[in-house]
């Protein structure tokens, strides 16, 4: 089928109603529980900033949870079809915004959320199913485009394969770790305790995880192999959800595999619904009676309307973009799980257990006096889970203690990170350069940082 055929809306009005309810969940989530609960974003307090978007901070309250509220209304409205465009554009930038706020909290699920919530911008799935449709039955299609439903698949296919990709490795293949560690203290679970404390499972997991990966998005592309490659994935991620807290992603993962299906299976799911209860049929009932008025849907104008011009160029853009996004760590020496150079953006999902420990100490190069820092004082335990294990963060928190010892009245200080750590069980060993004065250190995304010390296999 070619991109400009006409296809089905149904498997994309689908995905915007899931689309909703899970912004709104996740929203709710970091909400209630990072900002209400834990306090993480604290304008008065130090975040961890990404990088080129350090001048992105937290509103003081009650604005921020006035933002948290306003993207969860425009959640429910896109699951509801009511002002979606508006909706898309806010929820877009709004999530964007959260996401941005703490660097600490990165998740892989985030960033492709943030992705689909662009993507769904210029998508007419508003267009079926929809209160935009009540409002103005000359907005129905029935026939989209292809590319605007294959564009969303193809996201959670190259999550699939690039997340298998990552898994082939030493740690988890030969040695099914982390993942043993993970799941055997799951071992007091009621009836499936004993099942995670054996290493066996873990060998299985960890092979069936990356074969299941590797080979879900060629397996839901052809009509045989479908229902069997879902069937895996349901399980897969299922199991997930019953041992890891994972959030939305499981759910958003299902939902991006069944678009993978004939773009009408909706309807047919809905027809085998009438077949077997009355509701569905009082549902079409009082949705033929809402969908009253005169509807346009001529047969040369599919939407979305954009030309072949445009839409080849971006696309080829946007897919190359995501192709090679995930293969930049290849660029930079050692192993990514220790360096973490590349790492973020790259669908490496759930591969290592890394701890680290360790404290800065503050030179007065004018005094010769040395302070020793214990983050404690300064971070969120979230924040002091991850600082000792990723490099950037490292320096990013030496930079922030340069300029507190600045505004303190010291204008000339060394910052020295003494940092251990350790990977996937090997033994503790330095981290960061000690002997480097981190204050005098520029983060170079594009080239090796020589302050991270290599790893003793």
């Amino acid at each position: 089928m070619k991109p400009f055929s006409p296809v089905d809306i149904a498997s994309l009005a689908f995905f915007r109603v899931v689309f909703g309810i899970l912004g709104f969940a996740d929203l709710m989530g970091v909400w209630t529980y990072y900002h209400l609960y834990k306090g993480y974003f604290d304008p008065e307090k130090f975040q961890f900033k990404y990088l080129g978007f350090e001048w992105v901070g937290p509103l003081p309250e009650p604005y921020l949870s006035i933002v948290f509220l306003g993207l969860m209304a425009a959640a429910l409205l896109i699951a509801l079809g009511r002002w979606y465009r508006v909706c898309t554009v806010v929820f877009f930038v709004g999530f964007s915004y959260v996401f941005l706020l703490e660097k600490a909290l990165y998740l892989n699920h985030g960033y492709l959320f943030i992705w689909l919530s662009f993507i769904m911008i210029f998508l007419p799935a508003n267009r079926q199913w929809s209160l935009d449709v009540v409002k103005n039955p000359a907005l129905r299609s029935d026939k989209i485009q292809a590319w605007s439903l294959w564009i969303l698949p193809l996201m959670m296919g190259i999550v699939y394969v690039y997340g298998a990709v990552a898994k082939i490795n030493a740690d988890w293949l030969l040695d099914a770790n982390p993942l043993h560690d993970w799941i055997r203290v799951k071992k007091d679970m009621p009836l499936l305790g004993w099942l995670w404390a054996q290493r066996e499972t873990a060998y299985a997991m960890a092979w069936s995880g990356m074969l299941l990966d590797l080979t879900a998005p060629f397996f839901l592309m052809f009509r045989k192999t479908r229902v069997w490659a879902l069937g895996f994935i349901l399980f897969f991620h299922l199991t997930n959800t019953l041992l890891f807290q994972i959030g939305i992603f499981p759910w958003l993962s299902i939902s991006l595999s069944l678009l993978y299906f004939p773009p009408d299976w909706p309807r047919q799911v809905f027809a085998f619904f009438k077949t077997k209860w009355k509701w569905p049929q009082r549902v079409e009932t009082w949705w033929g009676i809402l969908n009253v008025g005169e509807v346009l849907n001529l047969p040369d104008v599919v939407p979305p309307a954009y030309s072949k011009q445009v839409v080849i160029p971006v696309l080829t853009l946007l897919i190359a973009f995501h192709l090679l996004m995930p293969l930049r760590h290849w660029c930079f020496p050692g192993n990514v799980a220790w360096t973490e150079e590349g790492h973020r953006y790259s669908w490496r999902m759930m591969l290592r257990s890394k701890r680290g420990y360790g404290h800065f100490d503050i030179k007065n190069l004018q005094t010769g006096e040395v302070t020793k820092v214990d983050v404690t004082d300064y971070l969120t335990d979230r924040q002091r889970e991850k600082i000792f294990t990723h490099p950037d963060m490292v320096l990013q928190f030496a930079h922030y203690l340069r300029d507190l010892w600045h505004r303190r009245g010291v204008p000339d200080v060394a910052v020295h990170a003494n940092v251990r750590a350790s990977l996937n069980r090997r033994k503790t060993q330095p981290f960061i350069d000690a002997e480097v004065d981190l204050a005098q250190v520029k983060w170079e995304p594009f080239k090796a940082s020589p302050w991270i010390m290599p790893m003793e296999e």
